[in-house]
């Protein structure tokens, strides 16, 4: 869905003058295969924030097939530890294949359930990424921001979930745990939330 004024979009995809052809074909074979991935302007925010922090140690919840995760590594180091965590061994396998292509090398996918393999990966992180099912979204929260160094950035994709979130009394349940993500985000003061309205919307914390 596209949130911005009819044209506004389209502009400032038009101003990506280089595109990777690896990330076309994925974006080709997400829109074949109706697969959400985040926008390319939202990739551009994920290379962005990683530059920004310096970030050393990344983890995905929720990657796909590896599109966003290729974001952070094109601007990561080459000792950037970055970890995908996803349900599918199908979405593994065709990520290491995109990940072969463009050379990327740090990158560790592991197959389960996010919100279970989160607790058992040591350490804090200075990006977390979360893409994991709407409903679990208020649950994903509770368990990154411990995971988050200060200074650290949990970083969150569909937070306007189509226009849904206005909703004043939802039926679906993604929509609760979507919006019920935001109210966490912005209340909690552990971190300090902006949502930005590229994409479907991305909501950025901070933790303080």
């Amino acid at each position: 869905m596209d949130i911005l004024v009819d044209g506004l979009h389209d502009y400032m995809l038009d101003l990506i003058e280089e595109k990777n052809p690896v990330l076309v074909e994925m974006e080709l074979y997400a829109k074949k295969h109706d697969f959400p991935i985040i926008s390319p302007l939202v990739g551009r925010l994920l290379y962005q924030y990683t530059r920004v922090i310096n970030a050393k140690r990344i983890l995905e919840l929720g990657s796909g097939y590896g599109y966003s995760a290729i974001y952070f590594a094109k601007s990561a180091s080459d000792d950037t530890e970055i970890i995908c965590i996803d349900a599918s061994e199908e979405n593994k396998n065709l990520a290491i294949s995109y990940f072969k292509r463009l050379v990327i090398t740090n990158i560790k996918y592991i197959v389960g359930d996010a919100l279970e393999v989160i607790n058992q990966i040591q350490g804090e992180f200075d990006i977390i990424f979360n893409d994991v099912d709407k409903k679990q979204y208020p649950q994903a929260f509770k368990q990154a921001v411990p995971k988050l160094r200060k200074g650290g950035l949990l970083i969150t994709d569909n937070a306007l979930w189509y226009a849904r979130v206005l909703e004043l009394k939802p039926e679906r349940i993604s929509t609760k745990g979507v919006k019920e993500y935001n109210k966490l985000a912005f209340s909690d003061p552990r971190v300090f939330s902006t949502i930005i309205p590229v994409g479907d919307g991305i909501c950025v914390s901070i933790k303080l």
